[in-house]
Formats: structure tokens, C-alpha cells, sequence
């Protein structure tokens, strides 16, 4: 039979908006970096910030940048040795060359002179090795204008161009002259001020949730495989807010300083969660057949399911909904982990946090508002072509979240 123009078209679009999240990338997490500088003013005019830079990107990126292959050569032959500080001790100054480059300080417009403080030091988060240096600004004796100093920090490290990891973010928490808090420095938004006005900071980090849920493979294939397994604009709606209050109170109490987890255990069952709950799609359809192979089509099974409660759901349905919320636990300290949350509670970090949840849970809303009424139209005008879309996604979500939890488990990713 033929297919209507408006069912073509919802297909294809749906095949547009589904299919290119399957791409077999590592994740979210596996290309992307954090940066971790932590700015004070210790001296009037002088701007101090300890920086954290992931060891193997440092090399690699200042070897290129500055032409040193003899750097590259060493550093990397002494990694994850704890003879890294030679490597950077004997290349210092192409070290000091690209991070100065790279992460810039002015103040009211005028460009602070950088010094190195000490020796690179070596420090471990979360199983990846860290170059620790500290940097002091010379920003010059400070006006008597009586007007507070605008400290604009900029940071281009570890760019998209170098083109070794995609999406970098400094993570950025300052105490200067009296204006403290945090802020979110990313590709898009390389520089800060502290004049600003607060909600241009908040900005930064609504905009930081919503990059890292829309540009994140894993947490988007998860959502995709509770879409496509859901049959009721409910179910989706329950779904998503389970995952939404699960990931939230994780993420929040990683905030408080209460709960942490390796990035070596979070990783994998994050990408495991993936396929389970697409898997579990699938699992109900071939129940379903199995269930009524005089039918010939893919149907959701029913088999066993007991009656409805007052809210309209059965036993399978809360069960559904307790291993999203389990899974959801999870992922928050996934997105907990991509701000580099180990550092004790504090209000601004607290509304930083609470931001950029607002930024994932507005995309999330709007991939589903986008992705399942298009589900719900080719269920209404062509139900086998639905039934059989959710099930090719639902596997390619499986396969892919396998892949990645055998990847990252290896610690391929």
C-alpha cells in the first residue's frame, strides 16, 4: 500500500533526527576534556590561578603548538609513570609558551603579564593524570578610581581546531578583589568577566547543560530509547521524570560533597543503562509475536501484566520506571562528572549546578516534544512502519550502548 506524504515525510524526518545519534562514537565523555582553574588575587594587581590540565592533552597539544617533537617523544614515554614533572620540567618553556597562549587575564582591558609559580606538579581526578601549574597575572597597581577591577579571563585550551578532543570546558571558580563564584568557559563562550551581571554567568552554564545533553551521544541515546519504548505520551512524561528527579538528586548531592564515584565505574554503566532500557523495547515486541504469531506483526506484550492501580499504571510500568530512576542515579553523576564536581559545597557552585540542569532539562523536553509526536503520527497512519521504526532504533541503540560498554570497561573510550 501506498504511504501518504504525510507519513513519508514524518519518516524521513524521524530517520533524520534518530539515526546520526547511532553513529558509533565513544560517548559524550571519551572526546571531550575539562580544564579546572582556580583564580585569587593574593596581591593587589596580581591575578593567581592554579590550573589542572589533563597531562597527555598538554603534551600533545604544546608539542604540536610550539614544534617541540622531543617533548612529545619524552612526555609520552614517561606517562602514567610518575616520571611525568621531568618531562615538563625539561620542556618548560614550551609548556609555559602554549598555556600562556592560551589562557589570558586582562584587567579593564589591559593584558596581565604571566609568570610561572614553582615546579608543574602531577595529580590524579578520577583516574586520569593532571599537570598542575600555577600561574601569577601581573595586572599592574590597581586604579584608585574607586570603581571595582574588570577581571576578564579568557581560555582557548585544548580548542576543537587542535583537533584531539571536542569541547572542552574550563571550569572556572574565582575569588577576585571581592567578586567570587563560578563560571563555565567554553568554545562558544571563551571568556569571562566579573562585572558581568549574574545572569550572563548562569547563562554560560544553561547553555553548558544543554551543549553537553544535545552534543552527549549517551545521555541523548537514552532518552531516544525511552521514547521509542514508550506507547503513551504519559509513559514518556513518567519516564523522563523519573530519569529528571533521579539525576537531579545526584547530581546535587555530588555538589554537597556526599556522594562520588569513579568515572572508571560511572562510564560503563551509563553506557550499560543505554542498552538495557533499549534492549527492553525490543524484548517486549518479541513477546509480543510470541505471544500472537497468527498476528504476523511485532506487537508490545501483555502477557502477565496485572490490572492497573488508580494511576493507571501495572506492575511492569512501575518496575520501568524504578530502573530509570536507577539508571537516572547514575547518569547524574555522569553530568556531575563532566563539571568536575569533588570540591566542597558552596552557594555559587550550587546555582551554577542548578543551572545547567535547567539547560539539559529544557533540551530534553525538546527532543521529546519534537521526536515522539512524530512517533505518535506514524503509529496513527502507518503502525506496522512505526512499530518496525521503534524496533530498528531500539536495536541500533542496544548494539551501540554495548559496544561503548565494552569500551569503556576495557577503558578504550
Amino acid at each position: 500500500m501506498r504511504r501518504s506524504p504525510t507519513v513519508a515525510a514524518a519518516s524521513a524526518l524521524l530517520a533524520f533526527l534518530l539515526l546520526p545519534a547511532l553513529a558509533p562514537s565513544a560517548g559524550a565523555h571519551g572526546f571531550t576534556s575539562t580544564v579546572y582553574a582556580d583564580a585569587s588575587t593574593p596581591e593587589p594587581g596580581v591575578v593567581r590561578t592554579e590550573l589542572g590540565l589533563e597531562y597527555d592533552l598538554l603534551v600533545v597539544s604544546a608539542a604540536e603548538y610550539q614544534d617541540d617533537r622531543a617533548f612529545f617523544d619524552e612526555g609520552m614515554a614517561v606517562w602514567e609513570t610518575g616520571e611525568e614533572p621531568t618531562a615538563l620540567a625539561a620542556h618548560a618553556d614550551t609548556v609555559l609558551g602554549y598555556v600562556t597562549d592560551r589562557f589570558e587575564v586582562t584587567a579593564d582591558g589591559v593584558a596581565c603579564t604571566p609568570a610561572q609559580v614553582g615546579d608543574v606538579e602531577i595529580t590524579d581526578r578520577e583516574g586520569v593524570p593532571y599537570a598542575v601549574l600555577v600561574l601569577d597575572h601581573d595586572c599592574g597597581a590597581p586604579t584608585d578610581s574607586g570603581e571595582p577591577v574588570d577581571y576578564e579571563v579568557r581560555s582557548t585550551l585544548f580548542a576543537d581546531d587542535e583537533g584531539y578532543v571536542t569541547g572542552t570546558t574550563t571550569i572556572l571558580d574565582y575569588e577576585l578583589d571581592g567578586a567570587a563564584g563560578s563560571a563555565a568557559l567554553t568554545q562558544h563562550t571563551p571568556s569571562f568577566s566579573t562585572v558581568e551581571h549574574w545572569y550572563e554567568r548562569m547563562g554560560h552554564f544553561f547553555v553548558l547543560g544543554a551543549e553537553h545533553l544535545l552534543l552527549g551521544p549517551d545521555h541523548l541515546l537514552f532518552l531516544l530509547a525511552l521514547i521509542v519504548g514508550s506507547r503513551r505520551l504519559r509513559d514518556v512524561v513518567l519516564a523522563a521524570t523519573s530519569f529528571t528527579l533521579a539525576h537531579s538528586v545526584t547530581f546535587l548531592l555530588a555538589a554537597l560533597g556526599v556522594v562520588s564515584a569513579p568515572a572508571a565505574v560511572v562510564e560503563p554503566v551509563i553506557a550499560l543503562s543505554i542498552a538495557v532500557v533499549a534492549a527492553w523495547h525490543v524484548w517486549g515486541m518479541w513477546r509480543g509475536r510470541a505471544a500472537a504469531p497468527h498476528e504476523g506483526v511485532l506487537e508490545p506484550a501483555r502477557v502477565g501484566r496485572l490490572h492497573l492501580d488508580r494511576a493507571g499504571l501495572d506492575r511492569a510500568d512501575w518496575f520501568r520506571l524504578a530502573v530509570v530512576f536507577g539508571f537516572g542515579l547514575v547518569h547524574g553523576l555522569g553530568f556531575a562528572g563532566a563539571l568536575g564536581i569533588d570540591e566542597p559545597f558552596s552557594w555559587a557552585l550550587l546555582w551554577s549546578l542548578l543551572v545547567f540542569n535547567v539547560g539539559i532539562e529544557v533540551v530534553q523536553l525538546g527532543v521529546i516534544a519534537v521526536v515522539f509526536p512524530l512517533l505518535t503520527l506514524l503509529r496513527r497512519r502507518a503502525p506496522r512502519t512505526a512499530l518496525w521504526t521503534g524496533v530498528v532504533v531500539a536495536a541500533g541503540v542496544t548494539l551501540v550502548g554495548l559496544f561503548w560498554f565494552g569500551q569503556r570497561l576495557l577503558g578504550l573510550g
